[in-house]
Order: C-alpha cells, then sequence, then structure tokens
C-alpha cells in the first residue's frame, strides 16, 4: 500500500537543490532552528525519490557503535547486528543524522569515509569495509542557533555536505501550513502565525528557543479538536518555551491579547 505523501510547503530552491545533491551523491546538511520543517523536508524528499528513510535522532550519548552495529548474545552464540547506518549503507536508503553536533565526536568520524570520494564505511570490530550501495545517501541536521557556544559541528565536517539553511516561513506559507496540517480556519491560523511572529521578535525575553512553526501546528490541533483558544496556546506555544514564570505571564497576557 502507498503511504500518503508528507505535506511539505516548499519555501525555496530546496527541492531542486536537494534532488542534484541526491543525483550527484553529495551529503546533504540543513541548518536551522527547530521546528522548521528539516525532518518533514527529509520525509518529503525519500517519498519523492521512492527511497527508504532511516532517522536517528542524535544525542549526547549517541555512539558510533549505535549506528554502525554490535555483536549481541543470541542464545548459545554471538552473532553481529548491523546498526542502522550499516543497514543504510547496505540497502542504499537514506539516512538522517537529526541534531548530529549533539551525537560523540566517534560518530562524526565514522561517517567522513562515507562523506568523501570513498563512500565506504569501516566496521572496526568485524574488521569489514563496506562500500556503500549506488543509491545511499547521508543527510544531516543541526541547530546553529541552539549549538552556539555548546556544540559546533567543525568546519571539516561541515565542508563536506552541500548546506542549506532553514528558516521560519513567511507569514503566508505558514498560514498555509496551518491550515493544511490541521484543517483549522485560514482565521484563526492567521491569528496564530501573528503570535509566532510577535514573539520571535520578542529578543529581550532571551528565550533559548522561539515559536516554532510545529508549536504553532500543535495550538492550531488543539484549537480544532475543540479545546478552548486562549488555552490551546497557552499549553502547546507558550509553556514550552520557558519555566520562568514572569515570562509566562508575559507571554500569556500577550497571546490572550492576539486570539
Amino acid at each position: 500500500m502507498n503511504k500518503k505523501t508528507p505535506y511539505y510547503k516548499a519555501v525555496g530552491k530546496e527541492i531542486e537543490v536537494f534532488e542534484h545533491a541526491y543525483k550527484n551523491k553529495i551529503p546533504f546538511l540543513i541548518k536551522g532552528p527547530t521546528g522548521t520543517g528539516k525532518s518533514r523536508f527529509i520525509e518529503f524528499m525519500a517519498h519523492r525519490l521512492g527511497k527508504e528513510l532511516i532517522t536517528i535522532s542524535c544525542h549526547e550519548e549517541t555512539s558510533s557503535t549505535d549506528l554502525i552495529g554490535r555483536y549481541i548474545i543470541k542464545g548459545a552464540e554471538t552473532v553481529w547486528m548491523d546498526g542502522p547506518l550499516t543497514t543504510a549503507v547496505k540497502k542504499g536508503a537514506i539516512i538522517y543524522l537529526d541534531e548530529i553536533a549533539e551525537a560523540r565526536p566517534d560518530v562524526i568520524v565514522a561517517v567522513h569515509s562515507l562523506t568523501d570520494h570513498r563512500r565506504e564505511l569501516f566496521i572496526d570490530k568485524t574488521g569489514e569495509t563496506v562500500k556503500a550501495h549506488e543509491d545511499f545517501t547521508l543527510v544531516a541536521s543541526f541547530n546553529p542557533g541552539y549549538q552556539r557556544g555548546f556544540k559546533e559541528l567543525k568546519p571539516s565536517t561541515r565542508q563536506r555536505f552541500t548546506a542549506m539553511s532553514f528558516s521560519y516561513p513567511t507569514a503566508k506559507s505558514e498560514i498555509e501550513i496551518l491550515v493544511n496540517e490541521t484543517g483549522i480556519d485560514a482565521d484563526i491560523a492567521k491569528k496564530l502565525v501573528n503570535i509566532g511572529s510577535k514573539v520571535r521578535n520578542l529578543t529581550e525575553l532571551g528565550l533559548t528557543e522561539t515559536v516554532s512553526t510545529r508549536l504553532l501546528v500543535d495550538a492550531a490541533k488543539l484549537i480544532k479538536s475543540g479545546l478552548p483558544k486562549r488555552l490551546s496556546v497557552e499549553v502547546a506555544v507558550v509553556e514550552p518555551l520557558t519555566d520562568d514564570l514572569e515570562t509566562i505571564e508575559a507571554l500569556k497576557d500577550l497571546c490572550d491579547l492576539m486570539i
């Protein structure tokens, strides 16, 4: 059964660029804040190209062993089990390393030989070198704003990729996304988008992250299902942004006026 095409609203030339990078076997890096559609874009492109997508959400404990594979005990014997990266390399899938800068340094080392002319993966535990399938594609994302001063992606790693920056869509596109994703009325979608835009420009609040399109979609879903509008915005937009009580109150007052 064919899976439904994931909804994705292009905001620039990203579809064209990705298709050319895929054709030329060049790894692809997406830079941008949380909730700007990076993961949805990759789902959309995998579907469009008819390729299997394997997604790894990287965090500080993600190691090369998690990606490449490990020996496991099965009954009375020890057997090798391929990790998701090895599986993708062999099958010709698209592997998506979400927030790659969060992973441990050995992950970056492991993918280096897959991101240059060699296109091969060395499995140190078995001594095997696997040549990547013709269709194998490596995609990664990271959030440069969030990582600043914490974990950056080294220039030597970044320069192995074709890269694109994702940011928040225009108000018109964001309204369209909310309506398509949730079926909400356009006038409510417009109010939510205005809230998002207003909060994104409130730099004096010192928020680590700001209102993502994802949060606005969540608020729209709650409103569509019958939760009161102000409460929906409070729990889906305001509360996820901060734990500071004064900031929460200030944002709630602002949003209440706008919705």
